[in-house]
């Protein structure tokens, strides 16, 4: 066994040919992010001339993100304006969702790509008419490991996991977890159902995430979601403390 690249003894290439190519795969996995990381800066500074609050939501795929956004825009509407840039390999099913219950969405598909990145996020935002929103929510390709990599140009992470995916997922994927300014624990309402330990899955949040605000919501029947209201407010009227990441969770979370 090659103690650097993990292949077999007996492999038909060279170990020379194969730590070439891995070098060679590192710079341009490098160049890749060097590149979307200067494009979302100047996503970022473009939305902040607007005056416009953008958080980044990250999943696994079937967690919720689009009824949580839903709910969020159909109880908010009087107070701000909010609008969606939605991600997916195929379909244009969620943001069609969106636009039907008034919020001004537009779709990105992906291919077989499973991230967005910055310059996707530029040329849909480019779509639409930002001075008219207050708060613009990215959805993000369902999935908890490639989209950690990629700075989209937002002012905030949010994290979304459901009751249905076990107590344990920040332990699992703690890249995505640990940039977070926040993370929602959803579908609170079948919780005792499915057996969810909200205290363990809680702590496991703390250990990965000290940093982040935790909520704990069910999009359908609406529990927990004034406390995510009331922070998603406050930090909108205060975007500097969030951009340099001095937002503080709420008690009792």
């Amino acid at each position: 066994m090659c103690k650097d690249c993990g292949c077999s003894n007996d492999h038909p290439h060279s170990h020379e040919a194969a730590h070439e190519a891995d070098r060679r795969r590192l710079a341009v996995r490098q160049a890749i992010l060097t590149k979307n990381d200067r494009l979302a800066e100047r996503n970022r500074g473009y939305f902040a001339a607007r005056g416009l609050l953008v958080v980044n939501v990250l999943s696994a795929p079937g967690s919720g993100k689009t009824a949580f956004i839903e709910r969020t825009a159909a109880d908010l509407g009087p107070r701000l304006r909010i609008g969606a840039i939605v991600g997916d390999l195929e379909t244009d099913n969620d943001a069609k969702r969106l636009q039907a219950c008034g919020v001004p969405a537009v779709q990105i598909t992906t291919g077989t790509a499973c991230h967005l990145d910055a310059e996707m996020v530029a040329r849909a935002a480019r779509r639409m008419t930002l001075d008219s929103l207050d708060v613009l929510f990215i959805e993000n390709v369902g999935n908890l490991v490639c989209p950690a990599a990629f700075d989209l140009g937002e002012a905030a992470r949010l994290v979304l996991i459901s009751v249905t995916e076990g107590e344990d997922k920040p332990l699992k994927y703690p890249p995505v977890f640990r940039g977070a300014q926040a993370v929602v624990i959803s579908k609170m309402d079948i919780a005792e159902a499915v057996g969810f330990n909200r205290e363990m899955a809680l702590q496991n949040v703390r250990r990965v995430a000290p940093q982040a605000a935790v909520f704990h919501v069910s999009a359908r029947t609406g529990q927990g979601m004034q406390e995510w209201y009331g922070y998603l407010e406050t930090t909108l009227r205060q975007p500097a403390r969030l951009l340099l990441g001095d937002v503080q969770a709420p008690r009792g979370s």
